[in-house]
């Protein structure tokens, strides 16, 4: 059982790393990536934790932009095994960072206009020290009363319209470059989720050029449609088909309900040079 994408408290997980670790290893999980958005602080607490048996694979899900179908458009980059100390790196995910926090508390500046009961503190203390995402911030206005879910948060009569705040990210192209100068893989993450960038031949043929190596296929946001065709594209491209849960949580996802071959996973491996997963 083989897992590459997994969130903790370091980001938007509802789990802290070595919390995540035991869930994983109750699940049967033998292999686990931890790829938190845009930070790589619960890579050593998961670490310390890890289970002997299991091995845990550094990651990183990068925020980046891209220019498809005429349109700049959301798009994630997963990055595995790659220098932790690289500076280029360290310094491309501490801007998408800032980044993600001016764009909360300008939304929190917007709500707090129109007379919406909430402070940037309420925001900051639902995070506990991550970095804030739009994630704390949908929680923090559920438990301020403004809105009655997460789901409706994101709706478009909230930070889906009038409270939008845009945030700077990376183009992918740039994040892909500064991956494999630090030794890292780069895998294209869900590209068919609802909330993804439409996928095009010639977009993912493209960031196969500049060196992308996989592209996730098996995902929860994905039907069996998008599966077929992100199987049908891999293959073509010589891409490998990443299977992983996203998991976020226990309340929202499943550890495993999508998994990675061994096969895959070992190509994955060969083709990286920055570093090597940590076995428990």
């Amino acid at each position: 059982m083989i897992d590459l994408h997994t969130h903790t408290t370091a980001s938007d997980g509802s789990l802290m790393p070595q919390e995540l670790v035991a869930h994983a290893a109750a699940a049967g999980l033998r292999v686990l990536a931890l790829t938190d958005h845009d930070t790589t602080a619960g890579i050593e607490p998961a670490a310390a934790a890890l289970p002997a048996g299991m091995t845990l694979v550094p990651g990183v899900e990068i925020s980046c932009r891209a220019q498809v179908a005429g349109r700049v458009r959301e798009v994630h980059l997963l990055a595995y095994l790659f220098i932790r100390e690289d500076r280029a790196l360290a310094d491309l995910l501490g801007r998408i960072r800032d980044s993600r926090e001016l764009r909360a508390r300008r939304t929190v500046g917007l709500l707090r206009a129109e007379g919406h009961p909430i402070e940037w503190p309420q925001v900051a203390a639902v995070a506990g020290g991550a970095p804030v995402g739009g994630r704390h911030l949908a929680a923090a206005m559920v438990a301020a009363g403004i809105v009655s879910s997460v789901d409706v948060a994101f709706g478009p009569d909230w930070l889906g319209g009038p409270f939008h705040a845009p945030m700077w990210r990376p183009e992918v192209t740039e994040a892909l470059t500064v991956v494999r100068g630090a030794g890292g893989v780069g895998v294209l993450a869900h590209p068919c989720a609802p909330d993804g960038a439409p996928l095009s031949v010639e977009f993912l043929a493209d960031l196969a050029a500049r060196g992308l190596v996989g592209v996730e296929v098996d995902h929860p946001d994905h039907d069996e449609d998008a599966r077929r065709r992100l199987r049908y594209l891999a293959d073509e491209l010589t891409l490998l088909p990443i299977g992983s849960s996203g998991f976020h949580g226990p309340d929202t996802s499943r550890l495993g309900s999508n998994t990675t071959t061994p096969q895959v996973y070992t190509r994955l491996l060969a083709h990286a040079s920055g570093s090597t997963p940590i076995r428990g």
